[in-house]
């Protein structure tokens, strides 16, 4: 399967459900209490973090897609902190607030990145669920997909409502369940529970058949669009009636703290599809995401420059040779890091010294190097019958080996600047004895703000001069 970015920006999702405030107090621990044999924390920072539904809408927001977030608080102080901090990252908030309740909070003691303890202060809400569905449904028409991130505890109880008013309008519903009664979720697009929660409903399921067909059963029973499982370190299971079952390997190279992680998959899911990507693709992406996030110490949202590198790690995109589409992928993430692109060009027909202390010198003009070859047409225009001598796959394999080289890609016109136009590199760097003016594309460059520069060649190098040596022997 063939992964790219999706248009996040263009991608409004709305999110209901339970909204809380996870809070970290962090601190050193030398010495054990007088009192009881545990560890004394003496806290010296605490952390605020959206949790639960407002995690799935920061993870969202934190994707590029606009993201609107609805649910129910108390009225107080963490109820202030999660709006604040939701807003500031461009997370529009609808709270119905409740007096006299709490705001969910859980509160984890950390030191030396280990939680020592976890306190949850909760109480069920008495939600207006009319009210909220109003305030619902005022909002599906602003967006592309719903979540309903329902933890149980109250700011969902009318499902069945919410699910019927986003599928009239053509809305997919995406729910991420709890509880033992799957039967409020009937109608959704996707349901994701992880393996507990689903065997929780079906039954402990002894092997991938037993799985499958007891997950098709309850797509058949519920009325599901499609049913996604996630399993932990075996990956995720994607099931859709009339297809064969799409089986996901874990990505997580090293698993720190899997809170938030199933936050982490619906998100990516839901923006992943108000973007436009079918089922499979957006699967596909909130598996890496959940292989990220899982790295992570307590509830983290994952950005669009570290699912980028992902995606570019699955597609082989981080060095080499490069299509155009990755190579465009390849420069947004460069410049998500803050790394300055260097472009440069020819045909490269037989690589000597000359092009090695060449590409060194370009390749310290900035953070990446591209390499763009003129193919195999372009060059026999160019230098003429019998050019190139080497075809234009073993130039670029060759080129890519270079400890200087990052990208190396191919064009077919006689110049660059198409290429050019698109990938917009911070630097073109020519070799030669000319000037500015005299350099290809350099116009280009220069009008939206970029450099160029020529550098000297070394003596007595040239691939003209090779084959023409080669010839008189």
């Amino acid at each position: 399967m063939k992964l790219s970015m999706p248009r996040f920006d263009q991608a409004p999702v709305l999110v209901v459900g339970d909204v809380m405030l996870d809070r970290y107090w962090h601190g050193a621990t030398s010495r054990i209490s007088p009192e009881a044999p545990v560890p004394v924390v003496k806290v010296e920072q605490i952390e605020d973090r959206p949790g639960g539904a407002a995690n799935v809408a920061l993870n969202i927001a934190a994707l590029g897609a606009p993201a609107v977030l609805v649910g129910v608080t108390g009225e107080d102080e963490a109820a202030q902190s999660l709006q604040q901090s939701l807003e500031a990252i461009g997370v529009k908030t609808y709270f119905q607030r409740i007096e006299n309740q709490p705001t969910i909070v859980k509160l984890r003691v950390m030191s030396r990145h280990q939680q020592l303890l976890r306190m949850d202060f909760e109480e069920p809400f008495h939600t207006d669920a009319d009210a909220l569905a109003r305030q619902v449904e005022q909002l599906l028409d602003q967006v592309k997909v719903l979540v309903l991130s329902d933890y149980g505890k109250g700011a969902l109880q009318n499902h069945q409502v919410l699910i019927k008013a986003a599928r009239a309008r053509g809305i997919p519903v995406l729910a991420d369940p709890k509880g033992k009664d799957f039967s409020i979720y009937r109608g959704a697009s996707l349901i994701t529970p992880n393996l507990s929660e689903f065997e929780l409903i079906v039954g402990r399921c002894e092997d991938e058949a037993e799985l499958v067909s007891r997950g098709a059963r309850l797509m058949r029973e519920l009325d599901l669009g499609a049913l996604l499982v996630t399993r932990g370190e075996h990956g995720m299971t994607l099931l859709r009636p009339d297809h064969a079952p799409l089986h996901l390997p874990a990505r997580a190279r090293e698993v720190f703290d899997v809170t938030g992680a199933g936050d982490t998959v619906i998100s990516t899911l839901a923006a992943s599809i108000a973007a436009g990507e079918d089922l499979p693709q957006a699967v596909a992406l909130a598996n890496l995401a959940a292989g990220i996030v899982v790295g992570k110490l307590g509830t983290a949202a994952i950005s669009t420059p570290e699912l980028r590198r992902a995606v570019q790690r699955e597609e082989g995109s981080e060095r080499g040779v490069l299509s155009l589409e990755q190579l465009l992928l390849a420069t947004e993430d460069a410049r998500a890091h803050g790394e300055k692109i260097v472009f440069t060009n020819g045909c490269f027909d037989i690589l000597h010294a000359g092009h090695v202390t060449y590409l060194e010198q370009a390749r310290a003009q900035g953070d990446r190097l591209i390499v763009a070859i003129n193919d195999d047409a372009s060059v026999s225009r160019l230098k003429g019958p019998g050019r190139p001598i080497n075809a234009v796959d073993r130039r670029m394999a060759v080129l890519a080996g270079l400890g200087a080289v990052d990208w190396v890609v191919s064009f077919s016109e006689d110049t660059p600047e198409r290429l050019l136009k698109q990938v917009q590199p911070d630097v073109l760097v020519k070799g030669g004895d000319y000037g500015i003016d005299q350099v290809v594309g350099a116009d280009i460059v220069l009008a939206y703000g970029g450099e160029v520069r020529v550098l000297g060649l070394v003596e007595n190098s040239s691939t003209t001069a090779i084959v023409e040596k080669i010839r008189s022997r």
